[in-house]
């Protein structure tokens, strides 16, 4: 029977007062369980008749199971598995169980209060008169535990409150059939979770909500709905199937799985359960808030820069934080858009820009300007042959910064130009900035490494710097290389030159053993100013092939195309890394895939393919002399040769390692059924989808850091703990592309291996014209606040939108509260 939505009436307020008084809220949050046995002559009431605990347990689970209809088959299974689970592992985590479906406990406080947590195990319907509702809804104010298992979420389908309490509703048309699914266990803190396998593949009845949780629960499984069908109503790649939530005073887990009898003899679902009941009961403690949105505050800290100057910020271009929490952020070079750029090569000026050098102190929630560099790089617009992407592109700050204040520049000196041949410098300086005055000094530069860059044609320079825990340097280097003259497929076209400098093939760069460009270095700076090469790097710098060439030792990865943004995670030091790729809107059947941005995690020396294959080891297509617009043999991704003419390197190079994460207009992760060679069909109506998180358009990535969560300096806006080993991948712009936190499997991670989960950061790290629309740098600081570069909304120049912000964590600490965990000293 079907009542009219029932809301607060004046008996539910009169219930709900009665249910919260002194005896319910005693019993609850002191932990002790009330002597009484279930009142005689309930219907279908059952107490456990297992022993109690060794010790004596105090903590109890009272399973609800009423439904409106016919019993569902899974209350038996349910009611003998949490029994199970409430008499095993350790003492100090056992519970007894009491089942019921006797609605009217809910109006009796004395006996309501007996119970640590409810857990429904109930189908749907309204089940719960008003007094009865509002007696659940006093429980949970008083601080008690729910625990709703899959057809709960189709209870008291009239409640608003149960709504949010449950956290979503079942939509119309889920696949009602038992289906072998994977689950991504995205939260590896949660007691309900930490155990269980990353894939964890099960059969169940899978639920498609009618309103997405996710942001306002926190989510800690997802499940892939590419294992399975899920009919009409499906979520998409976000499907959140088990969460949970702080909920009007207590504490809610519901799981969306359990809905066959077989589950619950599964022995990881059980432990799912014990997890969950863990929480919900108080014998544990677990933050149920860290993904929902609500919990983060992201404030821009730097004002429109004054008229005429750039007192605030540059042009964006990245940022390093500092031991002590200051920011160092720095601008590439591009001028206040009123100047006027210099692009006659007649004229010394040609380029010239100033790469300055911003400290942001969150102390006096202040900037100042710590110093500039004069760069070639103030040279925007136009076509190919004027706009210009050199300048200032990197900063770090010596890992013993606060004892030397040593600061590490990627940069292009205008000094080092030559208009004639169109050749620059690169540089990777050390300067001192100076702790008295603030300000980096310019007489203090060191020049630790510099190499020869082209400067006639645009475009990628790179620019990231990173360290690993060893003391090692890292610097990525973009392919120096023209983005047009091959369509927007592999950059590899021989033919256009300036001076004799190739300028549109990538194999001159980034395909060079012998070339620093399109490269990620790794050296080890010294105190003097030098600096040594660490073991492990692809190359010594001695090889040579039978053509004669040779090799850099510096060089830690090739085959790299404009990696802007690089990060080491200082506790395992896995290098993570993503670059631009090229601009073809779709894959080609002559030519090769279509563009793909990329992202990976890098565990050794090796190479990643550029611009002989990208993603996972999808070659493209050679060409060569005399006529660089006839399509030659595809490139062997295990075995890949540098025939170009313009090679001055090894002509036999490394195998090609397959990427992490790629992601093109046609979406994430883009794949194809490939022939004996191995070859691609690159035919869309063809190709699936392994990463449907993802997709591109106008895309640039931007790597972002993994999270190391600091139990030491934790404090009121550290990201929670939550996050710990996630990495944050995004794009500079804002649409389709990714913000998204993923988790890499470690059995898989440096070979290829793909995220096991990802999550949108969409909402925590606003989006928008009023967000950051375009990210161009973000890094954690010592206190756990997340800083973030937004470039801005022109190119070449700093704007009133660019801005340094940063992003806090509002949610608090675990729950329940240490002092009211059940059983404290016993548990201890």
């Amino acid at each position: 029977m079907h009542r009219a939505p029932h809301h607060w009436s004046t008996s539910r307020r009169g219930a709900a007062a009665a249910l919260a008084a002194a005896a319910l809220t005693a019993c609850l949050l002191g932990g002790t369980a009330a002597t009484a046995d279930p009142r005689p002559g309930a219907p279908r009431t059952t107490l456990s008749s297992l022993p109690s605990p060794p010790g004596g347990s105090d903590v109890r689970v009272l399973v609800f199971h009423a439904s409106a209809g016919a019993e569902p088959p899974t209350v038996d299974a349910g009611i003998a598995a949490i029994e199970a689970i409430g008499q095993s592992g350790p003492e100090a985590q056992r519970f007894r169980t009491e089942a019921t479906d006797d609605a009217s406990v809910f109006t009796d406080a004395r006996r309501l209060g007996r119970f640590n947590a409810i857990a429904f195990l109930t189908g749907g319907g309204d089940v719960l008169d008003p007094e009865q509702e509002a007696g659940l809804e006093a429980y949970m104010e008083a601080g008690g535990g729910f625990l709703g298992i899959h057809g709960a979420a189709r209870a008291e389908p009239y409640s608003d409150w149960f709504t949010g309490l449950v956290g979503a509703r079942p939509a119309a048309g889920s696949p009602t059939a038992v289906q072998r699914a994977t689950v991504e266990v995205g939260d590896r803190q949660h007691p309900a979770t930490r155990q269980l396998p990353l894939h964890w593949k099960r059969p169940d009845t899978w639920l498609n909500w009618a309103v997405n949780p996710s942001g306002t629960v926190h989510t800690v499984a997802r499940v892939r709905e590419s294992t399975y069908r899920p009919g009409t109503s499906a979520n998409g790649w976000d499907h959140p199937v088990s969460w949970c939530r702080d909920y009007d005073g207590g504490r809610s887990f519901y799981t969306g799985m359990g809905g066959t009898a077989a589950s619950f003899a599964e022995t990881d679902f059980r432990e799912h359960l014990r997890g969950a009941l863990l929480w919900t009961t108080r014998l544990s403690r677990a933050d149920c808030k860290a993904t929902i949105d609500a919990h983060y505050t992201a404030e821009r800290l730097t004002r429109p820069n004054q008229p005429g100057q750039n007192d605030q910020i540059g042009e964006p271009h990245g940022l390093v934080a500092a031991p002590d929490g200051r920011i160092l952020y720095i601008g590439r070079g591009g001028a206040d858009s009123s100047r006027p750029v210099v692009t006659d090569w007649n004229d010394p000026d040609v380029g010239k820009g100033r790469g300055e050098i911003h400290v942001y102190d969150p102390r006096t929630k202040k900037v100042h300007l710590a110093g500039a560099v004069t760069v070639f790089g103030n040279k925007g617009g136009g076509d190919e042959l004027t706009k210009n992407e050199e300048g200032l592109l990197g900063i770090e700050v010596d890992p013993d910064f606060l004892s030397n204040g040593w600061v590490y520049l990627h940069y292009t000196p205008h000094s080092r130009i030559n208009r004639d041949t169109r050749m620059a410098e690169r540089y990777v300086s050390r300067f001192t900035l100076d702790p008295a005055t603030g300000k980096l000094d310019p007489a203090s530069e060191k020049v630790l490494l510099k190499w020869p860059v082209q400067i006639h044609s645009c475009c990628h320079a790179g620019g990231g710097m990173a360290w690993d825990s060893r003391g090692n340097l890292y610097i990525a280097t973009g392919d120096n290389n023209s983005s047009g003259f091959t369509s927007g497929y592999s950059g590899n076209n021989p033919e256009p030159d300036f001076k004799g400098v190739s300028f549109a093939d990538a194999r001159r760069t980034s395909g060079n053993t012998n070339n620093l460009n399109g490269k990620i270095l790794r050296i080890h700076p010294e105190d003097d100013g030098t600096y040594t090469l660490p073991e492990g790097n692809l190359f010594t710098g001695r090889e040579t092939d039978e053509g004669g060439g040779k090799t850099r030792g510096e060089i830690y990865v090739m085959g790299v195309r404009n990696p802007a943004r690089i990060f080491v995670d200082r506790t395992t030091d896995i290098l993570y890394a993503g670059w631009v790729g090229p601009d073809a809107g779709a894959p080609s059947t002559t030519w090769g895939p279509a563009k793909y941005d990329t992202f990976t995690a890098i565990t050794e020396a090796g190479n990643h393919g550029w611009p002989y294959c990208m993603g996972n080891n999808q070659p493209y297509r050679d060409r060569n002399l005399p006529d660089p617009a006839e399509p030659l043999g595809w490139y062997d991704c295990a075995a890949p040769k540098n025939e170009s003419p313009n090679n001055d390197g090894l002509v036999n190079l490394p195998p090609v390692t397959p990427n992490s994460i790629w992601y093109s207009p046609q979406g994430g992760g883009v794949d194809y059924p490939r022939d004996a060679r191995g070859v691609p069909s690159y035919r869309t109506e063809e190709q699936k989808l392994l990463l449907p998180w993802l997709k591109g358009g106008g895309q640039a990535t931007m790597n972002g850091p993994v999270y190391r969560y600091d139990t030491a300096s934790a404090g009121a806006v550290t990201w929670p703990a939550y996050w710990d080993g996630k990495w944050f991948v995004g794009d500079f712009y804002d649409g389709d592309q990714p913000r998204h936190a993923v988790l890499m499997d470690p059995g898989t991670i440096g070979r290829g291996g793909l995220p096991v989960h990802a999550e949108s950061l969409k909402k925590i790290i606003p989006v928008g014209a009023n967000g950051i629309r375009n990210l161009m740098d973000w890094k954690f600081a010592p206190d756990g606040s997340l800083y973030v570069l937004d470039y801005g909304r022109g190119f070449f120049t700093s704007d009133s939108r660019s801005a340094l912000w940063r992003v806090t964590y509002t949610g608090g600490g675990p729950t329940p509260a240490a002092d009211a965990l059940a059983r404290k000293a016993a548990a201890q």
